[in-house]
């Protein structure tokens, strides 16, 4: 699994001249990275970080990162928003194609004062009826979801119908988790499966191959006798 290292942050601070204490933007895209690591100690002053087109499945040990304004994660595995409430200057989060379903995750940004943008398309929550408004009114500050901008009248309007709006995003999220919880299961059964009968063609392969070496008989050459293969008794 590749890793972040003090290595490869280094090389990607070549702009700062490998200094990575005083490092105040960081890209790591493309590197098949899969936990985001080590930044929050390495790197406390960054202020932009670039994680986009990875395998990481979860946003975490970033809170200690005060100065963070914008963390782009998209094009990742990430399947709710988490633990960013130490990120007191975060402003803008990218998460766009991830497999967000968690939409009430979103509620952990209300502790971020200064947030303003957030980018969720082509998330499966995206797909929930209500999404744009449960998120507008869910975040007050917020300016900009998605690319688009977000409107006073739109803010209004989607705070007088909140309760509502979260009541139906519980019971799309409930159907939706269940859902991928299942689809999980079979993969891995599927796996699983695939494995064990792997396992059953070696063996199967391996007692075949042993039965025709024990079929094989003496072969005589000028009067001398030469074994061919082992012999079963």
């Amino acid at each position: 699994m590749p890793r972040i290292t003090e290595d490869l942050v280094r090389r990607r601070a070549e702009h700062n001249e490998g200094d990575i204490a005083s490092l105040e933007e960081l890209s790591l895209h493309q590197q098949e990275i899969e936990k985001i690591e080590h930044l929050d100690r390495w790197c406390r002053n960054l202020k932009i970080l670039y994680l986009q087109n990875n395998l990481i499945p979860k946003i975490e040990n970033v809170g200690r990162l005060k100065q963070l304004e914008y963390l782009n994660l998209a094009l990742n595995n990430v399947e709710k928003i988490e633990n960013l409430e130490g990120c007191e200057f975060m402003n803008k989060l990218d998460l766009t194609v991830n497999f967000v379903g968690d939409l009430l995750s979103v509620e952990t940004l209300q502790a971020n004062h200064h947030f303003r943008e957030l980018y969720l398309t082509g998330n499966p929550c995206t797909d929930y009826e209500g999404y744009r408004q449960f998120v507008v009114a869910t975040l007050p500050r917020l300016q900009w979801l998605d690319g688009k901008e977000v409107s006073k009248s739109e803010k209004i309007l989607a705070k007088q119908h909140y309760q509502e709006l979260r009541e139906r995003i519980v019971h799309q999220q409930k159907a939706y988790q269940a859902k991928r919880e299942r689809e999980k299961r079979e993969h891995r059964e599927k796996q699983e499966a695939g494995s064990q009968g792997e396992k059953e063609r070696e063996k199967e392969s391996l007692s075949q191959d042993s039965m025709v070496a024990g079929t094989r008989t003496p072969t005589h050459t000028h009067g001398s006798t030469e074994t061919v293969g082992r012999v079963r008794r």
